[in-house]
């Protein structure tokens, strides 16, 4: 059954979430880290799910160091930032000047089933932007 869900929740991401490598541009100040999730109206457990472990990740490593938005790409006023940053679909996004850092996948692999572990990632991943 574990396998089954996973397998459910890599299929997910993969045909539906679109989700972008991570390219470098600038795209925030060079000394703010912001955290962005992208996604559509029609919304799935998962979708919501990796949203709330994210930002309650962040708020818990980094408190107010990390700015997070959760943006809908369907909303008008969204798309400049998802051009800007080259977002076309649900994408989870650290950005810090001309860095960016995707951590989609990872969020869709383990929000559900392995928290602990999506916010170790995010750890790993963050931490060295503040050294920049």
């Amino acid at each position: 059954m574990k396998k089954i869900i996973f397998l459910c929740i890599v299929l997910m991401t993969v045909f539906f979430c679109n989700a972008q490598t991570a390219k470098k541009e600038t795209a925030t100040s060079e000394n703010q880290v912001e955290a962005y999730y992208f996604h559509n109206t029609a919304r799935c457990t998962t979708c919501k799910t990796v949203e709330a472990e994210a930002k309650a990740d962040l708020e818990s490593l980094y408190g107010n160091q990390v700015t997070f938005k959760a943006l809908n790409l369907e909303d008008d006023a969204t798309k400049p930032i998802a051009e800007k940053l080259q977002v076309s679909g649900q994408t989870l996004l650290i950005v810090k000047g001309d860095q960016k850092i995707n951590l989609t996948n990872e969020g869709f692999l383990y929000a559900v089933t392995k928290p602990a572990k999506l916010k170790s990632i995010i750890k790993a991943k963050v931490d060295p932007l503040f050294a920049l």
